[in-house]
């Protein structure tokens, strides 16, 4: 099992290469001088100078890339052009935020995404079917922004159910420990801080979790309906085994590798930061930031997000791959 893991990491590693080679050259593909476009057209000379001189853009094409993963294995991603803060130090504090609306959309679009799919196989063709792959079709078409300012209105406006501004209520006191701050509540002990939390990612969460919760529950459908016509299964019923355990240790574990590479996948994409998502809700995680950087053309900042998200796919899969040894013994066997 050591040697399968260490492999996948060997073997992720040109990949990294890759990616890291053509985030470095993005920043290269602007037409013009980066320097120019970062601080404008009126910008002087000097200040052009200094900035090419600060990021080392009159060098030899290979030293700059070297020098700039030289810096990125020392924890130096660089610093904001406005402000001169080293951009390490903001993805710090914006990344939890990040993590934590990740992680609370993803766990309610597995939870309801997984049973949903089962259910939709075991009764194929049924009204329960039809609905659920309806209500799965209709969460992949409906684009994320309209779902969120429709949240918004109904639930925040119109109901004031939910709060949609922010990750917690302003004048709540708490210590931040994790940067996670329903996690952070609970270490605390604080109820009231913990429930003002949960408020503030419901609808986040929500619009976030809609596309994962439809690609999950249809490709559930899909692993146990293939699984379902199998001949191990018609053995299982045949042997007078239950029809909760014949679908709950036959038929959900086999088909359960499509499910968590989805998942897996799913991860990647939202950690990688939901732009959309945390630009709609003012959350302060690192698609906002992202955004924010684009527009306002903090090239240093776009180049390192851009970096950590595809780290994070490259991250994400491999999970996906050691999870496949705890899953399904055949893939035990053949590491």
């Amino acid at each position: 099992m050591a040697k399968y893991i260490l492999r996948r990491f060997i073997e992720a590693l040109p990949v990294i290469f890759g990616v890291s080679v053509l985030v470095f050259l993005l920043l290269h593909f602007i037409p013009g001088d980066p320097a120019t476009v970062m601080l404008g057209e009126r910008a002087s000379e000097e200040n052009v100078q200094a900035l090419r001189e600060r990021l080392g853009l009159n060098r030899p094409l290979p030293e700059q890339y070297v020098i700039w993963i030289g810096n990125i294995l020392q924890g130096d991603l660089g610093r904001t052009i406005k402000g001169n803060i080293p951009v390490s130090d903001e993805i710090r504090n914006r990344f939890p935020a990040t993590v934590e609306l990740s992680l609370f959309a993803l766990t309610l679009a597995t939870l309801i995404g997984v049973p949903v799919g089962i259910v939709s196989a075991v009764r194929r063709s049924s009204v329960i079917d039809t609905v659920s792959m309806l209500g799965a079709l209709i969460g992949v078409s409906i684009p994320v922004f309209v779902l969120g300012l429709l949240l918004i209105f109904f639930l925040g406006v119109e109901l004031r159910l939910f709060p949609f501004v922010g990750r917690m209520t302003f004048g709540i006191q708490l210590e931040r420990v994790t940067g996670l701050l329903t996690v952070d509540s609970l270490l605390a002990g604080n109820w009231t801080a913990f429930q003002d939390a949960l408020k503030h990612l419901f609808l986040p969460g929500v619009t976030l979790m809609t596309i994962p919760l439809a690609v999950i529950a249809r490709i559930t459908r899909s692993a146990m309906l293939e699984v379902l016509n199998q001949d191990y299964i018609r053995t299982a019923r045949a042997k007078g085994l239950s029809e909760r355990r014949v679908i709950n240790f036959h038929a959900l574990r086999n088909a359960l590798l499509p499910v968590v590479t989805i998942i897996g996948l799913q991860l990647g994409r939202l950690l990688s930061g939901a732009v959309l998502t945390e630009t709609i809700y003012s959350w302060p995680g690192i698609g906002k930031w992202l955004f924010d950087s684009i527009i306002g053309r903090e090239y240093p900042i776009v180049q390192a997000v851009t970096l950590m998200i595809a780290l994070i796919y490259v991250l994400a899969n491999l999970l996906v791959d050691i999870l496949y040894l705890f899953i399904d013994p055949r893939v035990r066997a053949a590491a």
